[in-house]
C-alpha cells in the first residue's frame, strides 16, 4: 500500500537538476529522488571544465538519475554570452570579471529546454540560500518558462552544513570529493575558476599557494617578458599571434598564454546581490589578458564622449550580469547601444606579460582616431593653440562668475 503523499511510480513526476557532480548536487539527486519522489533528469554544461564532464554523466546514472545530458556548450558559452558581456568591458566592483554570473543564465536556458524536451515540471539547482546563484539561475527560468517551478533544496531540507552532507552521502555511498586538503568550493568554465567557502572564509587568510590551477605563481612566472599580439573587428577578439581562432578555442588560447605569466588571480571581498559580503577568490588569465587588449584598442577607435559613456553604463551592465538578470529588458535594450558602439573597434593591441603584469606597449587600427599631427608638439595638423585661450575661458566662466559672487558677498559680509 503507498503512503500518502508518496507517488507510485505511474505518478512520478520528471525535474531537471543542474548537475555538477560535486557534492552538494550529488547529494541534491538523491534527496529530490527519495525525499521528493522525483524522476531526476541531471544536466551537465560542459563550459571547459575537460573530463569532469563526462564523470559527472556518469556519476548522475550511478546516482539515481533516470537520464543524464553532459551538453557542450563550450561555443555558444563564449560567442553568446562573454564575449557579449566583453562588449560592454563590464566589471563588477571595478575588479570581478563575473566568470560565475555569466555562466549560470546559459545553465538556466539549457535546463528549461531540456525541461520542455522531457517534459518535467520543474528544475532545481544545488545554489545555498545564502548565494547569489540561487537568483541567477531561478530569474532566467522565470523569464523563458513564467509557469516553471523551481525548487532549491538548500532552502527546504534539513541539513545545516557540509558534516550533515558528507554523512547523508556516505548512508547512501556517494563518493565525496570534498577532502581536508581541499576545504573549499569551486567552480570552473572555460573564463576563469572561483574558489570560496572554508578556510577562504577568513578575509584575513592568504589562500594556499597548491589551490590555484590555471596560473602559476608570480615568482614561478617566466624572467622574461612574453610579447602577445590580439586582433579585434567589430567588438570582437578573432586572433592571437595572427592565427584566427574560433571564440572558444580563443579563450582557451588566452588561458594558456596569460596562465603560464602568472595574469588574472584576485581576491575580492563582493557584495553579494541577496545582502552580505562575501570572499571570492578568483582565477581569469585569458580574460584579464583580452580585457586589457580590448581597452587599448578602444582607446584609439572610440570617440571620446562614446568611451566615456560606455565607461558610465558597464558598472551597471556588470551589475545586472552579477544580480541575474540576464534576460531581463534592460540589459537586452543595453546590449543594442554596447554592441553599436563596439562596433568600431577593430585593431590589434601589442601587450607585454611579465609576472602577472599586463603592459600595453602598442595598439593600432585601419580606422585609427589617433592624430600624430594633430597631437605632435611639432608645428602642424589643423590645429590653432591660439584657440586654445577662448576654450580655457569659456569653461572657466561660470567659476569666475561663482568667485566673484562669493568675493561680493566676503566684502559686504
Amino acid at each position: 500500500m503507498t503512503q500518502t503523499g508518496t507517488p507510485t511510480p505511474e505518478q512520478r513526476q520528471k525535474i531537471v537538476l543542474a548537475y555538477s557532480g560535486g557534492l552538494d548536487t550529488s547529494i541534491i539527486l538523491k534527496w529530490l529522488a527519495e525525499e521528493r519522489g522525483y524522476d531526476v533528469v541531471a544536466f551537465t554544461a560542459d563550459l571547459g571544465q575537460g573530463d569532469e564532464v563526462e564523470e559527472a554523466r556518469v556519476k548522475a546514472l550511478n546516482t539515481g538519475a533516470v537520464s543524464a545530458y553532459a551538453l557542450d556548450l563550450r561555443e555558444e558559452f563564449v560567442r553568446d554570452y562573454v564575449f557579449p558581456m566583453f562588449r560592454a568591458s563590464a566589471l563588477y566592483e571595478g575588479y570581478y570579471l563575473l566568470g560565475t554570473s555569466i555562466a549560470r543564465p546559459l545553465i538556466a536556458k539549457k535546463m528549461v529546454e531540456i525541461a520542455e524536451k522531457e517534459g518535467a515540471v520543474a528544475v532545481a539547482h544545488g545554489a545555498t540560500g545564502k548565494g547569489n546563484d540561487q537568483v541567477r539561475f531561478e530569474m532566467t527560468a522565470y523569464a523563458l518558462k513564467p509557469d516553471i517551478v523551481t525548487v532549491a533544496p538548500w532552502r527546504d531540507w534539513d541539513f545545516q552544513g557540509r558534516a550533515d552532507l558528507e554523512a547523508y552521502a556516505r548512508e547512501h555511498g556517494i563518493p565525496v570529493p570534498t577532502t581536508k586538503k581541499d576545504p573549499w568550493s569551486t567552480d570552473a568554465n572555460m573564463l576563469h575558476i572561483s574558489y570560496e567557502g572554508g578556510i577562504l572564509e577568513d578575509p584575513w587568510a592568504e589562500p594556499p599557494a597548491h589551490m590555484w590551477k590555471l596560473t602559476v605563481p608570480v615568482e614561478q612566472a617566466p624572467d622574461e617578458a612574453e610579447y602577445v599580439e590580439v586582433e579585434f573587428e567589430q567588438g570582437d577578439p578573432v586572433a592571437i599571434n595572427g592565427e584566427r581562432l574560433s571564440p572558444a578555442a580563443l579563450l582557451t588560447k588566452a588561458n594558456e598564454i596569460g596562465g603560464r605569466n602568472g595574469v588574472g588571480r584576485l581576491d575580492l571581498v563582493e557584495n553579494r546581490f541577496v545582502g552580505m559580503k562575501s570572499r571570492g577568490v578568483y582565477e581569469t588569465p585569458g580574460g584579464t589578458l583580452l580585457y586589457h587588449a580590448r581597452r587599448a584598442v578602444e582607446s584609439i577607435t572610440l570617440d571620446r564622449e562614446v568611451l566615456h559613456q560606455r565607461d558610465a553604463l558597464g558598472p551597471k551592465y556588470a551589475e545586472l550580469v552579477y544580480n541575474g538578470f540576464w534576460f531581463a529588458p534592460e540589459r537586452e535594450a543595453l546590449q543594442v547601444y554596447l554592441d553599436f558602439v563596439a562596433s568600431s573597434v577593430t585593431g590589434v593591441a601589442r601587450l607585454k606579460l611579465y609576472k602577472g603584469n599586463v603592459i600595453t606597449v602598442g595598439r593600432r587600427a585601419p580606422r585609427s582616431l589617433y592624430d600624430k599631427d594633430l597631437v605632435s608638439f611639432e608645428a602642424g595638423g589643423d590645429y590653432n593653440q591660439h584657440d586654445a585661450g577662448a576654450f580655457i575661458k569659456l569653461n572657466a566662466l561660470r567659476m569666475r562668475v561663482q568667485a566673484r559672487v562669493d568675493a561680493k558677498a566676503e566684502k559686504q559680509g
